[in-house]
């Protein structure tokens, strides 16, 4: 498994989350637009015929969600490849960001990016992991993926995409060659563990039904993490160590620093007519 996840920079791993957890985390979602659960939503759009794309952070308010994050099916797979490619690393794994996409029947995709753009890593050892709560196919936007693409750890430049009819407003990738694509179609329950390098991109939902997907990012707990939500201010990369995390495999090695509270509320991310978003990571 190690190896297969250095190799490619991802990972299938079946059967994740069984159908009642599947089916506890959707029953979560409706509670993210009737009001149960406090959220940012500044154009007060979730009242509205806007869609819902995404719930950035529902791990925050929601104990079912929050409850995945150590699950023991990824505890296991993360100990096992979040520093696989570190001497002497000792199994330790933070969470720091989670995500709930739903993508309704006609809604975008995201076009070629790389996570390690939106959440810095020291190490390289980001992973996101993947969980799809519907089966996803081809027909309604499955994640597709370069293997091998994270290997030299290159972050390629980005630009201002014109394809809206299939992605949303985030800019994409360039400059790399995208033959070697492969479609990752997974049934509900399963989960793709990948590299934080990894080139991934998604089309638009063809389908008339939705196809909801969970997603976490871990890292290598020993590893600083430079990232603010929402930074207005520039931070010294070195020794800067985000503390809104989750402890997940092992003790926090820093425990003096703390672990800052996270916000009583999530963020939102709707989709329509003559939306202006910035760069997201999906």
């Amino acid at each position: 498994m190690a190896q297969k996840y250095i190799n490619d920079g991802y990972l299938v791993v079946p059967e994740v989350f069984d159908q009642t957890t599947v089916e506890s985390i959707q029953s979560e979602i409706p509670k993210f637009r009737d009001g149960t659960y406090p959220i940012q939503d500044p154009l007060n759009l979730v009242d509205k015929d806007s869609g819902l794309l995404a719930v950035h952070f529902p791990h925050w308010v929601s104990r079912p969600i929050f409850e995945t994050l150590n699950h023991p099916r990824i505890k296991e797979v993360l100990q096992v490849i979040v520093g696989a490619h570190i001497p002497h690393w000792d199994g330790r794994v933070k969470c720091m960001q989670s995500m709930l996409f739903l993508k309704p029947p006609g809604f975008p995709g995201q076009a070629w990016h790389q996570d390690e753009r939106f959440i810095p890593t020291r190490d390289r050892s980001l992973v996101g992991v993947w969980i799809a709560l519907d089966d996803a196919t081809l027909d309604n936007g499955c994640l597709r993926v370069i293997p091998g693409s994270h290997k030299m750890g290159q972050l390629w430049p980005t630009r201002p995409h014109n394809e809206t009819e299939e992605f949303d407003l985030s800019d994409e990738s360039y400059g790399f060659n995208s033959d070697d694509e492969e479609i990752v179609e997974v049934k509900a329950g399963s989960a793709v563990f990948f590299n934080g390098y990894l080139l991934h991109r998604s089309l638009r939902n063809l389908s008339d039904t939705s196809r909801r997907a969970l997603v976490h990012h871990y890292m290598n707990a020993w590893s600083n993490l430079p990232w603010q939500i929402g930074a207005d201010r520039l931070v010294d990369a070195a020794t800067h160590d985000h503390r809104m995390i989750v402890p997940v495999a092992g003790d926090d090695p820093y425990p003096e620093r703390g672990i800052e509270a996270s916000p009583n509320e999530v963020f939102i991310r709707p989709w329509g007519d003559g939306m202006e978003w910035g760069d997201w990571d999906a």
